[in-house]
């Protein structure tokens, strides 16, 4: 949500350019599509734009490759473009590479899935990913986001930021995924009061039934931007694995932090 003392269209005092915001604001609007095209009439809806001008920004960008479409020029997703430049951001953050090799020693010890991800806004979005031995996921998390509130992930991450973080980016409604999900600002500020007491996020079946996690936040910067966290079964998490894995995090996060 913009802050009270916004103006619409301005930022840090310089006015927006409007064809720019729209190209992001298209682009972002294909990334985040559930679905695997969208149609011009859908996009123009979302983003609020005729037709004639967004078709206009659409062939612009489908011809420099950041966006693809059909034979028939009226389904649209998001280009090769995109991916080169998300994979420029991967192989370009320092924080990742020194991250690396302590997901792989805590892959390695835990022989569960672990993750890395990064605070944006009301969501996460995961940097980096490795697979439990006992299942290998169809497909990559990375570069994909989830609300925040909504995993131990962003959980351990909010609970680091200042009070005025909350009200001005997540949503008034939070979204619901599992009968467990934190479901309002109130019942989230009392869980983010606990995870500040003990050190670490846990998302107890909210966003997956059948699957616990636990998130700590790296604090290299203040307040912290990224996060570490392990998923596991209930059926494979045992009181002793529980406190292994929280033992193994905890010592992964210092570890993290130090370098």
């Amino acid at each position: 949500m913009r802050g009270k003392g916004e103006s619409a269209g301005v930022t840090g005092g310089v006015r927006e350019v409007k064809s720019a915001a729209r190209t992001v604001q298209l682009l972002e609007v294909l990334a985040n599509s559930s679905s695997e095209h969208v149609r011009l009439r859908e996009l123009a809806e979302q983003i609020d734009v005729p037709r004639s001008s967004l078709y206009a920004l659409l062939q612009t960008l489908v011809a420099s490759g950041w966006v693809r479409t059909d034979p028939s020029g009226s389904l649209y997703s998001i280009g090769i473009r995109a991916l080169l430049t998300g994979t420029k951001y991967l192989d370009s953050d320092t924080r990742l590479g020194l991250a690396a090799p302590v997901l792989d020693s805590l892959a390695e010890e835990l022989g569960e899935t672990i993750h890395f991800a990064r605070l944006d806004g009301p969501d996460i979005v995961y940097l980096a990913t490795r697979e439990s031995r006992h299942y290998l996921r169809p497909f990559s998390r990375v570069g994909r986001r989830l609300p925040a509130h909504a995993a131990a992930l962003g959980k351990a991450l909010l609970a680091e930021q200042p009070p005025e973080y909350l009200e001005r980016e997540l949503p008034v409604e939070l979204p619901v995924f599992t009968p467990r999900s934190v479901s309002d600002h109130a019942a989230l500020r009392t869980e983010l009061d606990a995870v500040r007491e003990r050190g670490y996020a846990i998302d107890d079946e909210e966003h997956i039934e059948g699957l616990v996690c636990f998130g700590f936040a790296v604090r290299r910067t203040t307040p912290a931007e990224d996060a570490i966290s392990c998923s596991v079964p209930t059926v494979r998490l045992t009181r002793e694995h529980r406190e292994h894995i929280l033992r193994a995090m905890s010592r992964a996060r210092d570890e993290l932090e130090r370098r």
